[in-house]
C-alpha cells in the first residue's frame, strides 16, 4: 500500500487489483472472514491545509472509525461521478464512517486552496478535505489513479484500495463488516469529528452558471444555473423573463415549477426556436423544454449513469448515459458531449435513435477515424461552424474536431493539444500554444473563442492560421472588468458569441460576463427583474435565525421590523422583499398585517406593524426573502431565505416598549477583486 505510484489519467476503468485489496475478490460474508487490516496505517502527512473541519486531522484521532480516503481532483468526471456514492456511504453508515477526501490536483491551478473550496462548494462535500498539491498523501498510500479510494479499519490498519468507479456496491459490504465486527467488540466510536463546514447564508442570483446561450433571433439569453438546478430566461441586455425548473435538486418532468434537474450544463436551440435542450449532467439525461409553455420532457437517458455503452440506433429514452456535458443541434441530429465516457453521441430527433458517434471511450487524445481509432478526453462544450463539430477536451487542454459528415471514416483532428498531462498558458500556433483545462468553445467570424477555465482567460483561435490569442484576462482569478490584461475570471464555462459580444459563464464568480470580441473588454452583465425568477421560491427553507427574547410592556402598540445591510451594499429595488409575519398566541399579541414588503435602493428598511398586547408568552415569527446588493456591482445580487423566531414575554412591568424584529444582513465574500 506505501509504494510510489505512478501518475495516471482520470479514468473510469479501474486497475487490475492488488490482491488482497477490496478490488481483488468478491466480499465474503461477515461469519466467513474478517476484513480487518494487519498493518498500521501511515500518519498524514503533516504540513497541508485542510476543510471543512476545526484543524487538521491524524490517524490517531480517527480510532473507533473506519476511515475511507478518497484520491480525487475537483476536474476529473470519474471523481464527480463517485459523489454519489460516497454520500449514500456516509448517509448509511453515519458516524461510524469517515470519508476523507483528498485532493492531489492534476493541474496546477488545482493546487489552490480557492479552487478546492470552490469545489467543494459546488459539489456539496461535507466530509474533511485535505489539499494535497505535492503528492505527499498519494505517494503515501501508493494512489494510482483519480479516483482511488482506500479503506481504514477502526483500529487504524489498512484493509486495501481499488481504483475507479463502482464504488458503492463495492464497499458497502466490506463496511458493513468491519463496523458488525469492531461494534462488537465496543470497538466502534459513533461521536462525530470536529466539522465546521463554511457556508454562505445568502445565495447569488446564480449559482455556478455552467453555460450561456444566446439567441440574437429572439432576443432571448438562456443560463444553466447549475447550482440552483434551472433554467434561466432573460433577454440580451440581462432581464429575467423566467425561471425553468423548481430549483429543488432532483429527476422530473412537468411544467416550469415542477420539473427538476441536477446540475445542468450544456444548451442547445432547436432550429425554429421553440424548444431548448438540456444536457443535465448529474442526471445522466437530456431533457427537452417547450419554450411556449415551458414543459420539461426527458429525451434521452435514464437517470442512471451508463454501465454498457449502446448498440447503434439505440431508443434515446431507454438508454443510460454518462454525465452529458453539452448538446448542440445540427439539422435533425442533437450532438451530445458526453464527457464520462469520453465520447460525442448523435441522437436522430426524428427517430430518437441514439449512436456514439466519435471516439472509442478511452482516454486519450488520439487522432484518427472517429469511431475506430480517435480517442476523446472529457470532452464539454461543443461548437460549429456548418462544416466542422468542434470541441474542448478539458483533460487533455485541447481543441478538437471532426467533420459534420457521417462519413465513418472521417478524421477527428487535434488543433491545440499535445497529451493528457501538457498544459500551459502559451500563445502560439497551433500545437505550440498551450491551455489549461478548457471547458468553454464558440464559433463566431472565423475563430474559435476558448474558456481557459483553469488559466483564468478567454482564449481565441483563428482557424485560417490556427494562431491561438489572448482575448481577455490576465490570468489572475478574481472578478475585475476592464481592458483585457486587466479583466479578471474565475473559472469561466461555458460561453456564446452573439452580435459581436461573448456571453461568458464565469462560474465561481456567479455571474455573466460581456467580452466584446473586437476589442476584448470585459464588463459584467446586470440582472435586473429578478423577482421573475423567485417567484416559486419557498420562504423559510433557508437560513433560520432566533433572537434573544424580549420582556414588553403590555401596554406596547407596535412590532417593528428592521433589516440592515452591511457597508458596501444596498437593498435591491429591483426585487420586492417580503416577509409573512405571525404570532403563535394572537391572545397575547394581534398583529394588524400578516404580509409585508418592500422595495427600495437604501441601506436599510424599517417596517412598524401595529398591533395589540396582553399579558403572557408568544413567540413572533418572520418568513420570507430579503434581496440586496453590492454597491457598485448591482450585477452581483443575493437572495436572503431566512426564517426569525423571536420569543416575547409581555407583562404590566415589561421593560420595552414595543417588540423589535432586527436582522443584519451578512457580507458575502464574492466576487473578489
Amino acid at each position: 500500500m506505501t509504494t510510489v505510484a505512478t501518475l495516471a489519467a482520470c479514468s473510469g476503468s479501474a486497475p487490475q487489483p492488488r490482491p488482497g485489496s477490496p478490488g481483488g475478490e468478491t466480499p465474503a460474508p461477515a461469519a466467513e472472514r474478517s476484513w480487518a487490516g494487519k498493518d498500521p496505517s501511515p500518519a498524514f502527512p503533516t504540513g497541508l491545509d485542510w476543510f471543512n473541519v476545526e484543524h487538521p486531522l491524524k490517524m490517531s484521532e480517527l480510532k473507533g472509525k473506519v476511515v475511507l480516503l478518497d484520491f480525487w481532483t475537483l476536474g476529473c468526471i470519474n471523481c464527480q461521478h463517485i459523489i454519489p456514492d460516497l454520500k449514500r456511504l456516509e448517509a448509511e453508515f453515519g458516524e461510524a464512517l469517515v470519508v476523507i477526501g483528498v485532493h492531489s490536483g492534476k493541474y496546477s491551478t488545482e493546487h489552490d486552496d480557492e479552487s478546492i473550496r470552490e469545489a467543494i462548494s459546488r459539489y456539496g462535500l461535507h466530509h474533511p478535505v485535505v489539499n494535497d498539491p505535492g503528492f505527499a498523501v498519494w505517494r503515501t498510500f501508493g494512489a494510482q489513479a483519480w479516483p482511488t479510494l482506500v479503506l481504514i479499519d477502526p483500529a487504524g490498519n489498512l484493509v486495501g484500495g481499488h481504483a475507479g468507479e463502482g464504488v458503492y456496491p463495492l464497499f458497502q459490504p466490506i463496511v458493513q463488516s468491519l463496523v458488525r465486527e469492531f461494534d462488537a467488540k465496543g470497538a466502534i466510536v459513533r461521536s462525530p469529528i470536529p466539522l465546521k463546514l463554511n457556508a454562505t447564508t445568502a445565495s447569488t442570483v446564480l449559482s455556478f452558471p455552467s453555460k450561456a446561450l444566446a439567441d440574437p433571433a429572439g432576443g432571448r439569453l438562456f443560463i444553466a444555473d447549475a447550482g440552483h438546478n434551472r433554467i434561466l430566461i432573460a433577454d440580451l441586455q440581462g432581464r429575467l423573463q423566467r425561471a425553468i425548473g423548481s430549483g429543488k435538486e432532483g429527476f422530473a418532468d412537468g411544467g416550469p415549477a415542477e420539473a427538476a434537474f441536477r446540475q445542468p450544463q450544456g444548451l442547445a436551440l432547436s432550429g425554429d426556436g421553440t424548444t431548448l435542450y438540456v444536457a443535465d449532467t448529474r442526471n445522466h439525461a437530456v431533457r427537452a423544454v417547450a419554450l411556449s409553455t415551458g414543459e420539461v420532457t426527458t429525451i434521452a437517458g435514464t437517470g442512471a449513469q451508463l454501465d454498457r455503452m449502446p448498440a447503434d440506433g439505440a431508443r434515446a429514452r431507454e438508454t443510460a448515459l454518462a454525465s452529458p456535458w453539452d448538446v448542440l443541434v445540427d439539422g435533425g441530429t442533437l450532438f451530445i458531449a458526453m464527457a464520462g465516457v469520453h465520447q460525442i453521441w448523435a441522437l436522430d430527433l426524428g427517430s430518437n435513435a441514439i449512436s456514439v458517434f466519435a471516439g472509442t471511450s478511452r482516454e486519450g487524445i488520439a487522432d484518427g477515424p472517429r469511431r475506430s481509432q480517435a480517442t476523446l478526453a472529457q470532452p464539454s462544450e461543443l461548437a460549429s461552424d456548418g462544416r466542422y463539430l468542434y470541441w474542448v477536451d478539458p483533460e487533455s487542454s485541447s481543441v478538437r474536431r471532426v467533420p459534420l459528415d457521417r462519413d465513418s471514416e472521417a478524421q477527428v483532428e487535434t488543433l491545440v493539444g499535445t497529451g493528457l498531462f501538457d498544459f500551459g498558458a502559451d500563445d502560439g500556433i497551433g500545437k505550440a500554444a498551450k491551455l489549461q483545462h478548457a471547458q468553454g468553445i464558440a464559433f463566431a467570424d472565423g475563430h474559435l473563442y476558448i474558456s481557459d477555465t483553469y488559466n483564468h482567460k478567454i482564449r481565441s483561435v483563428e482557424l485560417a492560421s490556427r494562431r491561438v490569442t489572448t482575448q481577455a484576462g490576465s490570468g489572475d482569478r478574481g472578478w475585475a472588468d476592464g481592458s483585457p490584461p486587466t479583466a479578471r475570471f474565475d473559472e469561466p464555462g461555458g460561453l456564446t458569441a452573439a452580435e459581436g459580444q461573448l456571453y461568458v459563464a464565469d462560474t465561481n464568480n456567479h455571474l455573466i460576463r460581456l467580452v466584446d470580441s473586437g476589442t476584448g473588454r470585459v464588463t459584467t452583465l446586470a440582472l435586473s427583474n429578478i423577482a421573475a425568477v423567485t417567484e416559486s421560491s419557498s420562504p423559510g427553507t433557508g437560513l433560520q435565525v432566533t433572537l434573544p427574547a424580549q420582556d414588553v410592556s403590555a401596554a406596547a402598540t407596535t412590532v417593528r421590523v428592521r433589516f440592515s445591510t452591511p457597508t458596501g451594499y444596498h437593498l435591491n429595488g429591483q426585487a420586492p422583499s417580503r416577509l409573512a409575519i405571525s404570532s403563535s398566541d394572537p391572545g397575547v399579541i394581534a398583529l394588524a398585517q400578516a404580509e409585508l414588503s418592500w422595495n427600495n435602493d437604501s441601506t436599510e428598511v424599517t417596517i412598524p406593524v401595529t398591533a395589540t398586547f396582553h399579558e403572557g408568552s408568544t413567540t413572533v415569527t418572520a418568513t420570507g426573502l430579503v434581496y440586496y446588493c453590492r454597491t457598485g456591482a448591482e450585477a452581483l445580487c443575493f437572495i436572503e431565505q431566512l426564517r426569525m423566531t423571536l420569543p416575547v414575554n409581555v407583562s404590566a412591568r415589561g421593560l420595552e416598549n414595543e417588540v423589535t424584529l432586527d436582522y443584519a444582513l451578512p457580507a458575502v465574500d464574492q466576487p473578489r477583486s
